[in-house]
Parts: C-alpha cells; sequence; structure tokens
C-alpha cells in the first residue's frame, strides 16, 4: 500500500518540479521578449528621427543649390552682357585733384563715369561667383544646426 500512495506522490512531486521550471522558463522567455520589444521600438524611433534629419538636410541642400544655381546665372548673364557692350560696369568712386588750382579747363570735373578695367573683369566675376557660393554655404550650415542639429 505504501508503494501504491509513494507513486503518485513522486509523480507528482515530479509534474510540480517540472511545472516550476517550466514557469521560469516562460518568465524568462517573456522578459527577454519584453527587452527585445523595448529595444526594437527604440530603434525604430531612432531610424524615424534620422530618416527626418536626413530629409530635412536634403531639404536644405536643395533649396542652397538651386539658390546658388541661380546667383551662377545671374552672374553669368551679367558676365555676357558686360562681353557684348549691353551693360557695363561702373564703380562708384570720386575723384579728387592733386593739383590746387581745379579750376582749369578739362580737369577731373569734366571726366567721364569710371568705369571697371577690361583686364580686372574676370576678377570681379570670379569674385562674385565665390561670394555667392560662400554665402549659400554659410547660409546652408546655419539652416542645418538650426534646423537639424537643435532639434
Amino acid at each position: 500500500m505504501l508503494r501504491e500512495l509513494l507513486f503518485p506522490l513522486l509523480a507528482c512531486l515530479a509534474a510540480f518540479v517540472g511545472f516550476d521550471i517550466l514557469q521560469g522558463q516562460r518568465d524568462t522567455a517573456r522578459a527577454e521578449r519584453d527587452a527585445a520589444q523595448y529595444e526594437a521600438s527604440g530603434l525604430r524611433e531612432a531610424a524615424r528621427i534620422s530618416g527626418e534629419m536626413i530629409a530635412a538636410r536634403d531639404s536644405i541642400d536643395r533649396n542652397r543649390t538651386q539658390e546658388l544655381t541661380d546667383a551662377r546665372t545671374e552672374i553669368d548673364a551679367l558676365r555676357l552682357d558686360v562681353a557684348d557692350g549691353r551693360q557695363r560696369l561702373r564703380v562708384k568712386a570720386t575723384c579728387s585733384s592733386t593739383t590746387p588750382d581745379t579750376t582749369a579747363a578739362g580737369g577731373v570735373a569734366d571726366a567721364g563715369t569710371a568705369e571697371l578695367a577690361a583686364d580686372a573683369r574676370p576678377d570681379y566675376f570670379t569674385l562674385r561667383d565665390q561670394l555667392a557660393l560662400s554665402k549659400q554655404m554659410i547660409l546652408g550650415l546655419q539652416d542645418y544646426v538650426s534646423q537639424v542639429c537643435l532639434r
């Protein structure tokens, strides 16, 4: 009779220990699943933010590149107009007489409008192009800092 009672008791004890082990494994698996889901949601959020930052950067780049292209087109049109004689590059300048007697006929007061020398014109257009490029680079960096980095 002891054997008949001991066998079911040991079977129940083994089932209880097995169930307890399975319950522990289930709890561990749930904790690992929850940690993985939390990490995955964090990675999705990081990817979303990165995508928005890249889109903002590309938008800034597109806008500034278009403005630079427009400025360069304007500079090239001016260069062609000056070369063809449709426009002139005038220099805002004042001329002063080096002699004390300014009443002589044909003096500096009769001089025409000051104009940029022909050999200085390429340098002028190069400077305008570099200024346009520098301006767009600076504005683009300022936009990037304010719209992307400080976000």
